[in-house]
């Protein structure tokens, strides 16, 4: 039996050039812990000065070994800002890294630290999809950070999958005169 090429499925998927990126690549590889200030206030209003230092000195700081910590209060009470140098200080040289915000504020800004090392030229006039589902929750802050990051170099920049994508940027003449959304 004689098989035309009209037969053989096609894979427009495969031959169209894009390149997937994955943005899960870019998620942090320490553990995220959190820091707050709420169960160090007095009646769950207010922070003091001594029973602060008090309770600091008498606080579990390895438990925060090897991870990245946010100091942040959950609470809507007003925090000195010497509060969170304290924290911080009781963290440096334990914890890998310490930054201000929840456990979603840590991750956002761990993310944008990554992305922030891309090798950009290996998307050089790509045709980049930025992967739209996945396993992780991936912040939106990384997803302005990566079209700012690749808009500059890649020919068209897409979000979702491969078989079904949003256009996002398209490089035209006129997009390289005015830099404007296309």
């Amino acid at each position: 039996m004689k098989m035309d090429n009209t037969s053989v499925p096609i894979n427009r998927v495969a031959q169209s050039g894009l390149v997937t990126l994955d943005l899960a690549t870019y998620y942090p590889q320490v553990p995220l812990r959190v820091f707050d200030l709420k169960d160090f206030l007095v009646q769950g209003l207010v922070l003091m000065e001594k029973p602060f230092r008090e309770a600091l000195g008498q606080h579990n700081w390895q438990q925060y070994r090897d991870t990245a910590v946010g100091i942040y209060c959950s609470t809507d009470a007003l925090i000195p800002l010497w509060a969170y140098m304290l924290v911080s200080n009781y963290l440096n040289g334990i914890a890998h890294s310490v930054h201000y915000g929840n456990e979603q504020a840590v991750l956002a800004q761990l993310m944008l630290d990554n992305l922030r090392k891309l090798d950009v030229s290996k998307f050089q006039d790509a045709k980049v999809v930025i992967k739209g589902c996945g396993d992780k929750s991936i912040p939106e802050a990384a997803y302005i950070a990566i079209t700012d990051i690749l808009k500059p170099v890649v020919r068209s920049l897409m979000y979702g999958e491969p078989c079904s994508t949003v256009p996002v940027y398209k490089r035209s003449s006129l997009n390289q005169q005015n830099n404007g959304p296309q």
